[in-house]
Order: structure tokens, then C-alpha cells, then sequence
């Protein structure tokens, strides 16, 4: 199973726990990006993963680099230019206090590549799925034609294309990511959204009512003329507790169980969800196979702090079934 992923590495910025943004003395730095989280679960989980990017010709990319490496993921794909590092700010929510991300990407190196500069004919060649988000096209013209040309020529090689919506709305509006998602859409073979997300696509949002969801996924199923579609389904009392599930339309409806899970990490958990999904149907899991396997990879992540999961598929199995005890 090969599998490539496309999209922006960018550096985050961390205030200590229990401390805002505004009032931190000091950051805790890792590397992240919701398509090379994607690579790094699925390189866990045992699958071949590929990760077209741009990265800065100084010592900031290099680390971006070795980071990216260590995780096991190919980066044969990835150009190395003059410019800058994309970043971002975090701060964790805790109780009744939200999350918030400040982003600082504008001009990165992967946003001021052109789409024709990378050599996609080459990194679909052996590739039997692309993932994409709709966070790359967010970035501006040119990861916008970059998005559109990967699809389409995954299409024409016969490669399995996977589109996770992640609409941002801090780096676009509603009507200009509609539009390109669209666009997006015909060249999709499972897409993937949260429940509470789909006005983005002129839909009505779900939240974690079942029906609501199944109704939801099946109208953008037909609309789009795509194989399947997944949702994400979060319950949330409060940010530090959430209860986890999602649900797949596809030849049936499937639900998966729900993971109640007190959060370490709230970054991440919607990639963790998607390479949960992207292994599972890759590797020709039935419907309710793969929902279960891809809620449950969502949960575990929420478990582990920083951007990226990178585990193996025994230890979301384990988790499927229950099974919290210490491994000696």
C-alpha cells in the first residue's frame, strides 16, 4: 500500500499548558500540517506513505526535514527553495476555554511554489491512494492549482483519491473554498468531513444527531457522485472531555462505537481519523471495519500530545477492543 499526501509542513508554536497565548513567557516548538499528520499515521500503521511538499533551503527546513523522516515518511517529493517556514500558534483549551490557532503562513515557500515546479506524473507513479485536505487550496493560486492538478491526474492514473474538507476560516471564506471544494468534488472517491462542517458545501450541519449525519453524508454521496463518505461526529460537554464517533456511507450506512475520551491533544485527531479510514479501505476493510477503526484512531490521538500519531495498527485494534491495560 503506497500513499500520498500533499500539503503544507509548518512549525508550531505552543503555550505551556494552562497558559494563554497573550500571557505565555515561553513556546514549545514540534512540526505539523494536517496532510503530513496524515503520512505519519499511516506510516504506523504500516502503510508506504509519500509527502509532496516545499520546505526552506535553510537550517529550519532541515529540521522540518529530518522530522518528517524520522516519522518513516518518503520525502523524494519535497523541494527545497528560499523562503520561509509557514507557522502556527497554539493555545489548549481546557474546562469551559476554547482552543485557538493563530496562523502565521502567508508567503511560506510551499504557498509561493508553483504547481507545475513539482513533479506529480512522479509521485503518483507507484501510488495506490492521494490524500488531499482543503487546506492546501486555502493558501492561495498556487496551491490552488496544485490541488486541482493532483486530483485530476490521480484520476487519470486510476489512483484511489481521498479529500478531507478541513474548511479553515481564517484563511478563506465560505464562498471561495465552496467553490473550489466543487471543483474538488468530481475527482473524488471518498470524501471526508466533520458533522457540524458541511455549510461549507451548502449542506445543513449534522452535529451528533445519527440521522442527521446519514442524511447528510448520503445528499453530498449523490450530489457529488462519490464512492463514500465519512463524517466525523464530535460531542463536546466541555473542551477538556468529548465523546468521539463517525459514521460511513457507502454500498450501506455504517456507525461506529463512540470513544469518550478525556483530551491531551485536540490537533490532529481529524487526521488520525482520515489515515484511519484511507488504511482501512485501502487494505479492503468492509464498511464497518474501517468507521470503527478510523473513530478509534481519532480517539487515541486525542490521547497523545503534539501534532502527529504515529503508531502501530495493533495499538488502535487494542483500543477498539477495550484494552487499557500496561503493557509489560
Amino acid at each position: 500500500m503506497k500513499i500520498l499526501t500533499v500539503g503544507e509542513y509548518l512549525m508550531r508554536l505552543s503555550a505551556p499548558s494552562g497558559t494563554g497565548l497573550a500571557g505565555a513567557e515561553e513556546l514549545s516548538v514540534c512540526f505539523g500540517g494536517g496532510e503530513a499528520n496524515v503520512a505519519a499515521a499511516l506510516a504506523g500503521f504500516g502503510a508506504e506513505t509519500s509527502f509532496l511538499s516545499a520546505l526552506p533551503e535553510n537550517a529550519v527546513g532541515e529540521a522540518a526535514l529530518r522530522d518528517l523522516r524520522r516519522f518513516g515518511i518518503d520525502v523524494s517529493f519535497i523541494l527545497r527553495k528560499r523562503g520561509r517556514l509557514g507557522l502556527y500558534f497554539y493555545e489548549a483549551g481546557a474546562s469551559l476555554r476554547a482552543g485557538k490557532v493563530v496562523y502565521d503562513r502567508a508567503g511560506s515557500v510551499f504557498a509561493e511554489t508553483a504547481a507545475a515546479e513539482y513533479d506529480l506524473c512522479g509521485a503518483l507513479q507507484n501510488a495506490d491512494a492521494l490524500v488531499l485536505s482543503g487546506i492546501t487550496p486555502a493558501l492561495g493560486k498556487n496551491t490552488e492549482e496544485l490541488a486541482l492538478r493532483a486530483v485530476k491526474t490521480a484520476k487519470e492514473r486510476g489512483v484511489k483519491v481521498f479529500f478531507d474538507v478541513n474548511f479553515r476560516s481564517a484563511l478563506w471564506s465560505m464562498e471561495e473554498a465552496g467553490k473550489v471544494f466543487r471543483a474538488i468534488l468530481p475527482h473524488t472517491d471518498v470524501c471526508i468531513a466533520s458533522s457540524d462542517g458541511l455549510d461549507v458545501l451548502g449542506g445543513k450541519n449534522a452535529g451528533a444527531d445519527k440521522a442527521a449525519c446519514e442524511r447528510a453524508a448520503r445528499r453530498m454521496k449523490e450530489e457529488y457522485g462519490l464512492g463514500a463518505v465519512a463524517l466525523t461526529v464530535r460531542e463536546s460537554p466541555s473542551a477538556s472531555k468529548n465523546v468521539l464517533s463517525g459514521v460511513l456511507v457507502s454500498d450501506k450506512t455504517y456507525f461506529s462505537a463512540s470513544y469518550p475520551v478525556d483530551i491531551l491533544e485536540r490537533v490532529g485527531g481529524g487526521d488520525a481519523f482520515t489515515a484511519g479510514l484511507v488504511f482501512s479501505l485501502m487494505r479492503g476493510a468492509d464498511g464497518q471495519t474501517a468507521v470503527d477503526f478510523a473513530a478509534a484512531s481519532d480517539a487515541y490521538k486525542h490521547t497523545l500530545r503534539g501534532d502527529k500519531m504515529c503508531v502501530p495498527a495493533e495499538e488502535i485494534e487494542a483500543a477498539m477492543r477495550g484494552d487499557t491495560r500496561i503493557r509489560r
